[in-house]
């Protein structure tokens, strides 16, 4: 049974017979066996979360991502769980449209914190245009020397920074090079010194790149395929059609689903009268279906959050000037919405990642299809 083991382990390269009965072991064993230990506990770990979605897959077809991956990834969130004790990474396990089962670890949870089990997401490759915070702290570099100092009084001087918080923009930036500091980009001379490398950039891009905390993740969908099916708004099944269709849904697992839930969620549009069926068998949709959708399942949410609220609820035109109170947000098939509330009244409009610090105080944005153009602090027509 030993020479047997230790034959295995000659054939992967893990261990050298000298002479009859006299074998050695590479330095590479202990990790190599640690390795495989570990990619074990993932491959036990995905087959525990199809499971319980009552799913089995071929662990031939599951793909461990050590890395971002360099292709999108597709699919719904079946597992979502932290990676470490402190809380700072999160791993997904992603039922793909390719028939795939992905395993991405390393992972920002605040960058899928409306991703539940079952939501759609895309996971895709980091962004390689770099940081705007980058880019600040390059321009505002002299000799090499970057001065926290130097950029507080600049930031004061062009007055836009939102809400005046100029000490926490500048720490924001600090912080930064902190980070570039423990992976050896930057160095900290004092507290108001730190020199930059000439190719700074260049060097955080690429930092950027080989971290999974950076890769690109979309939530396209916090309804699971059946909730989407029904709904009275815009769908990410209703938004399929407009762009790739089915070429790209595998005919097995996830993407075989998708197939089949879009099957069913053209009969229920056609069922509502927002499609019709042709003589050819073709399905024609109606106009502006997008917009119209979305429209509907907001009046009917505001019109319901209105009896709880005890406010009216009024919807927000195009091109209309919205201002209130951002009190919350909602989660709807057509998405998130901010709510923006009056003394008198509160509407819903598309909310944007830069709202969310703005919590409980006045905003003022323009809406313009579909999206909102905010106005923050002294910024003007942030169109995020």
């Amino acid at each position: 049974m030993r020479l047997r083991r230790l034959g295995k382990l000659g054939d992967m390269g893990l261990a050298t017979e000298h002479a009859p009965g006299v074998w050695g072991l590479s330095e590479r064993l202990e990790p190599t066996l640690r390795e495989m230990g570990e990619r074990g506990d993932i491959i036990r770990t995905m087959q525990k979360a199809l499971r319980a979605e009552g799913a089995e897959r071929d662990p031939m077809s599951f793909q461990i991502h050590d890395a971002a991956p360099a292709t999108p990834v597709l699919g719904r969130v079946i597992d979502k769980h932290l990676s470490d004790e402190l809380g700072e990474n999160l791993t997904l396990v992603v039922d793909g449209i390719d028939g795939r089962t992905h395993h991405v670890s390393g992972i920002d949870p605040a960058s899928v914190e409306d991703a539940r089990i079952g939501s759609v997401i895309e996971i895709g490759p980091p962004n390689s245009a770099g940081r705007p915070s980058d880019r600040a702290i390059a321009g505002m570099a002299e000799d090499g020397l970057y001065r926290p100092s130097r950029h507080l009084e600049q930031a004061r001087f062009e007055g836009r920074v939102p809400n005046g918080d100029y000490e926490g923009f500048v720490d924001a930036h600090v912080r930064r090079l902190e980070a570039l500091r423990r992976a050896g980009i930057t160095e900290r001379i004092d507290a108001d010194h730190w020199r930059i490398p000439a190719d700074f950039e260049a060097r955080a891009a690429a930092h950027d790149a080989g971290s999974n905390a950076r890769v690109n993740i979309r939530v396209l969908s916090t309804f699971d395929l059946e909730r989407q099916i029904g709904s009275d708004g815009a769908t990410w099944l209703d938004r399929r059609p407009v762009g790739v269709g089915v070429s790209d849904l595998s005919s097995s697992g996830f993407g075989d689903h998708v197939r089949e839930a879009m099957a069913r969620r053209r009969e229920a549009l056609i069922d509502h009268g927002d499609a019709v069926r042709q003589s050819d068998g073709r399905v024609a949709y109606r106009r502006n279906l997008i917009a119209t959708l979305q429209e509907r399942e907001v009046a009917r949410v505001g019109e319901e959050m209105a009896a709880k609220k005890a406010l009216p609820f009024r919807a927000a035109a195009d091109g209309e000037t919205v201002s209130g109170t951002f009190t919350g947000a909602v989660q709807l098939s057509s998405g998130k919405f901010a709510i923006v509330e009056r003394s008198h009244e509160f509407t819903l409009v598309p909310w944007r990642p830069v709202i969310d610090r703005q919590l409980g105080r006045e905003v003022s944005g323009i809406v313009r299809g579909g999206s909102v153009s905010w106005q923050l602090g002294r910024q003007k027509g942030l169109d995020l």
